[in-house]
């Protein structure tokens, strides 16, 4: 009997430090989770207030220079636009406007023209003000295509009118592997009522958890101790 109680203590204590294994995992977890936000956040906020550059200057280190404010010059392809879905602005539901634009090089991205407010219903496409047709100046945040959702989206007809048909951002049409945010060009009427949004800037309750999780792993051990000098 004895020795049955031994190995039946052994057995808790076992699972204890399993516990207690699986709490600082999951401490570690959140606490690395904190630093890659903080260091993701730094950065935005580090590339938000340089000065803007031409796009050709930091156009092939696009991981390392993204949210920095780039201009360069070109060309809308309006045949070529997709709303990305549920966006909002101040509670109101709408898209975001995707605009292919073509460069003097032939270099070809989607340009976010901002936010825009819903038609009445599903097939009726929001009112979008169109771009330019003649080459044109834009300066806008660089941002990763790995950034833009995954999936098929709406994209409006070339005709503008009918149906709103389907369009994957991803399918690329030999596009850079970096879009833009639109903040202003050369016409009045490329700055966007509503700018694409930075991100929240907050680190997040990521640290707060860590030390959650150290808390457990504590009272695990307390209990486990707890109940053997109890017995």
């Amino acid at each position: 009997m004895a020795k049955e109680r031994e190995e039946y203590s052994i057995l808790k204590t076992l699972i204890a430090l399993s516990l207690v294994a699986l709490c600082l995992v999951a401490a570690q977890w959140q606490y690395h989770r904190g630093v890659d936000r903080h260091a993701r956040n730094a950065m935005i906020e580090k590339h938000i207030q340089l000065t803007p550059v031409g796009l050709d200057v930091v156009k092939d280190l696009p991981l390392a220079s993204e949210w920095r404010s780039v201009t360069t010059s070109g060309s809308f392809d309006a045949s070529n636009q997709i709303l990305l879905r549920n966006r909002y602005n101040e509670g109101v539901y709408g898209f975001e406007v995707l605009t292919l634009f073509k460069t003097a090089a032939n270099e070809k991205f989607w340009v976010d023209r901002g936010w825009v407010k819903a038609g009445a219903n599903a097939t009726i496409a929001p009112e979008i003000v169109p771009p330019p047709t003649n080459e044109v100046s834009i300066t806008g945040r660089l941002r990763l295509d790995s950034s833009l959702p995954q999936g098929s989206f709406f994209a409006i007809p070339s005709s503008g009118n009918g149906l709103i048909s389907k369009l994957n951002a991803q399918s690329r049409f030999d596009t850079e592997n970096y879009y833009i945010d639109l903040l202003s060009g050369s016409e009045s009427s490329l700055t966007p009522a509503v700018a694409a949004q930075l991100p929240e800037l907050s680190d997040g309750p990521h640290m707060a958890y860590a030390l959650q999780w150290i808390f457990f792993a504590g009272l695990v051990l307390y209990g486990r101790i707890l109940i053997r000098r109890t017995r």
